[in-house]
């Protein structure tokens, strides 16, 4: 049995995979609140014990760097170390990932089936892939190819420091300064990043709904901006596909990715519809002498949500 994990500051997706017929199948999962937890051990133990499994290798993405097998974890708390779990699982080794090397690895065991395409492009076989993802954060990652097979890396760039290009952008930038000590690419290209836009581009409009306790306003502008119900949402998800399309531009002219900029997390999902307007691609493609280039990279959305966890699974099983 394998045990994949893929764990990030709001929930941890876990899984038992098996092997049949020569392909992983997720036999048990869940998904449990991270910060309920004091430890990602006694969130492990929480789920194995109520899969009654015992299991052979496990794998684990976390959003944050990993080094040595060892991760002080960016939304949370805790500090994961891949010699405890593995004592804590009795198994020999555990893998740690940043939760977009993950996500990398899985870019090459989904099926077709599981990729929109939004933009065409051209052909870049064995050429380098970028994949980016917002979520409750924002990461990054790279596919190079070294002659033989592709290699994933992790990446921090969704911590960069965003730059504004247009006058609206500058004007945001001053507005998010004020109120944060870095302007981070993450702090937009995340879920807080929807009411932080929502109040820039008018403070006056608030929703009865943004005064509740708790409350997560991203699915309520996203949703209101895809049905058109609420002009100032549909100005924010629009503000934020720009900035969003010209970050995964960034990211892959950075690494020349002609094999592809593939965009993961839950968010892309749920706002596809406006992914495939055109306006993310050609933010994208918006850049200094790189136009005609970036205009070649394929551009593809992962369906699967569970891609993270997937590609942890296929690692702890050694079939990447």
């Amino acid at each position: 049995m394998i045990l994949a994990g893929d764990v990030g500051g709001t929930k941890s997706n876990l899984g038992v995979f098996e092997e049949r017929d020569g392909k992983l199948v997720c036999v048990k999962e869940d998904s449990l609140p991270s910060q309920k937890y004091a430890t990602l051990e006694a969130l492990v133990a929480d789920f194995l014990k109520e899969a009654k499994v015992k299991v052979d290798a496990a794998c684990f993405g976390i959003a944050g760097p990993i080094v040595d097998n060892r991760v002080r974890t960016t939304n949370i708390p805790w500090i994961v170390e891949g010699d405890v779990l593995a004592r804590e699982l009795g198994v020999a080794h555990v893998r740690l990932l940043n939760d977009l090397e993950a996500t990398c690895y899985s870019v090459l065991v989904l099926e077709p089936s599981e990729f929109e395409c939004i933009h065409e492009g051209t052909d870049g076989r064995q050429a380098t892939k970028v994949v980016i993802a917002a979520g409750t954060g924002l990461g990054e990652g790279v596919l190079f190819w070294d002659g033989d097979r592709y290699h994933p890396s992790a990446t921090e760039g969704g911590h960069s420091d965003w730059a504004p290009n247009t006058e609206q952008q500058l004007e945001l930038w001053r507005y998010l300064r004020e109120r944060n000590e870095i302007v981070s690419c993450e702090t937009i290209l995340s879920g807080r990043g929807f009411p932080a836009l929502h109040l820039f581009l008018d403070p006056t409009v608030r929703h009865p709904e943004f005064e509740q306790p708790d409350f997560d306003p991203a699915p309520f502008i996203t949703k209101h901006a895809l049905a058109g119900t609420c002009p100032v949402c549909v100005r924010t998800l629009d503000l934020w596909v720009d900035i969003y399309g010209s970050e995964a531009g960034n990211l892959a002219i950075r690494n020349v990715a002609r094999g592809g900029i593939y965009v993961a997390g839950g968010i892309a999902v749920k706002i596809l519809p406006k992914l495939k307007e055109g306006r993310f691609a050609a933010a994208a493609a918006h850049k200094e002498k790189m136009t005609a280039l970036l205009s070649q990279i394929p551009i593809c959305v992962m369906l699967n949500q569970k891609a993270p966890l997937i590609g942890a699974a296929h690692v702890a099983a050694g079939k990447v």
